[in-house]
């Protein structure tokens, strides 16, 4: 399931070079026409890709054994005064058995979903307007959060894609994108499980990964 809201990302500034610089190369790539399931030919073998509840489940197994008791957790809603600090308290505790885990250093790649914003004559790029997905799992919905993520996300069609893609967004049509991170878990905020704010009692398990590299797959 996908967000249903999604941020803008405005048009990248122009910095020092350094720091800048190395965040425009991350930010700045080409519109690839390969699927996710094509991932793999990417990208190095031991990049770890999580893009369906199998590979999700797997990875979460590797990290924390067994979902939790979510109805227990959730005891008797929002409203429930031991709510939080159930919740509160699951989450010490997983951190604390998770620690030394060989998953915690995995890259990973996963999913955001995007649509094309804004053309950009100077560059031939379009600004991206994305949004996390929401992947139902026997462990709850999974949502990953990106830290570290590029101010200047920036995508460059080819040359032959480009003047058509350019039309369909100028006339309004809204123009799908796939927008695949890698990176690391961040070790002192891995996991965080909270609750669904949509659909009461489901649980929302958030893996919090430093984004290193960003792709960008046109999607079908």
């Amino acid at each position: 399931m996908r967000a249903l809201w999604f941020i803008v990302i405005l048009f990248l500034t122009v910095g020092s070079a350094g720091d800048g610089w190395a965040e425009d190369a991350l930010g700045t790539r080409p519109l690839l026409t390969i699927t996710r399931h094509d991932l793999a030919t990417i990208l190095p073998p031991d990049y770890r890709i999580l893009v369906d509840p199998p590979s999700l489940e797997l990875f979460l197994d590797a990290l924390d054994g067994s979902p939790p008791d979510w109805s227990q957790v959730y005891g008797h809603g929002h409203h429930d005064s031991d709510h939080d600090e159930r919740l509160f308290a699951l989450n010490r505790e997983r951190d604390a058995k998770r620690e030394g885990k060989e998953a915690l250093q995995w890259t990973v790649v996963f999913l955001w979903s995007g649509e094309l914003s804004r053309y950009e004559p100077t560059t031939g790029g379009f600004t991206i307007a994305l949004g996390p997905i929401f992947t139902p799992t026997r462990w709850g919905l999974v949502r990953f959060k990106a830290e570290d993520l590029p101010g200047n996300l920036l995508v460059i069609p080819a040359v032959g894609q480009r003047d058509n893609l350019r039309r369909q967004v100028e006339n309004g049509q809204k123009v799908d994108i796939e927008i695949a991170m890698m990176g690391r878990l961040i070790p002192e905020e891995s996991l965080v499980y909270d609750f669904s704010h949509e659909e009461e009692g489901v649980g929302l398990i958030m893996p919090v990964v430093r984004i290193e590299r960003v792709e960008y797959l046109l999607a079908r």
